[in-house]
């Protein structure tokens, strides 16, 4: 097989994203050290429109469209993105063609006078950008005021410093990569706050008709993390789940076995759909389609059609 000679690689611009394209970089570089590597960095709409809320200005997407540009236009052979950001249903012309090993799936309790959530008294205020984590909190701590919080990590530890919150729950991952770790007062139990499909993995997107690229990345992909991963993403494209809808899937690997944890809420946090769903590994698909089905039949519909009408 033939070996790149240069590659680019399309990024956002906040820390954390040129910290994933830094580490692809250096992944890259390790297999082919005669191929020149260079980073493109752009500003996505995501990045730009911090005043409201994801679920409320078109979602995910707006965090790859600018990358996915990039791609077709020839600037950049490869996107690197955090998987929990990349849509579900991408455009045939774009193939999600590798998946890194997962990092800490976990959220994060960050807090500058609080050790947990449990600790926070009624009528604290915790910041998150997530309806699914903000479902949770309100189901467990119905006495907390949970407002929205966007913006690149920095900005939002900025924010929680200032006095704007008392508490707010990140990706682990995230504090992790950036050498933050030690903000992190508690990692909330996956019991307790079910992480989002692909939270804490990387995702390589490339246009689909390059098979040399396609060739070239595949040994960067982790399968047990792909398989957790398809299942993951497989229930959020059968019950079509987007930033609008409270919606956790989470899976693990014990051997042959995958285990898929998913969920369907209300905003509110007053109502759940839950499944739970072993089977192969080499069925993660169906798995994930059985876990979609099982959330549907559990009332997940319901709350889908209340959310949609609200």
């Amino acid at each position: 097989m033939s070996h790149p000679r240069r590659l680019t690689i399309a990024t956002r611009a906040s820390r954390l994203a040129l910290w994933q394209a830094e580490h692809v970089r250096g992944r890259l570089l390790a297999l082919y050290p005669d191929c020149s590597v260079e980073l493109l960095t752009l500003t996505t709409k995501g990045d730009q429109i911090l005043d409201r809320a994801l679920s409320k200005v078109g979602g995910k997407g707006l965090f790859v469209k600018e990358l996915e540009t990039a791609l077709l236009d020839g600037r950049a052979d490869l996107a690197v993105h955090s998987l929990k950001d990349v849509p579900i249903e991408l455009d045939p012309s774009f193939d999600l063609c590798s998946i890194l090993a997962r990092a800490d799936p976990r959220d994060a309790f960050v807090s500058n006078s609080y050790a947990g959530l449990a600790d926070l008294p009624a009528g604290a205020v915790v910041g998150t950008s997530s309806l699914r984590r903000e479902s949770q909190i309100r189901a467990r701590y119905p006495g907390l005021q949970v407002r929205p919080l966007r913006g690149n990590l920095d900005t939002r530890l900025a924010k929680l410093d200032r006095g704007d919150y008392d508490a707010i729950v990140l990706a682990a991952a995230g504090l992790e990569r950036l050498g933050l770790t030690s903000r992190i007062r508690a990692r909330l139990d996956v019991a307790d706050s079910l992480p989002a499909a692909g939270q804490g993995a990387l995702g390589i997107e490339i246009l689909a008709a390059r098979a040399d690229l396609r060739a070239w990345l595949a040994p960067l992909a982790s399968a047990e993390t792909t398989a957790c991963a398809v299942a993951e993403r497989a229930v959020s494209r059968i019950v079509g789940g987007s930033c609008q809808i409270p919606i956790g899937a989470y899976a693990t690997v014990e051997g042959e076995t995958l285990r898929l944890r998913a969920l369907i809420a209300s905003v509110d946090g007053q109502r759940f759909a839950r499944s739970d769903v072993s089977g192969p590994v080499a069925q993660a698909a169906e798995i994930g389609a059985t876990a979609a089905r099982e959330l549907l039949d559990g009332g997940a519909a319901e709350i889908m059609a209340d959310l949609a009408s609200s």
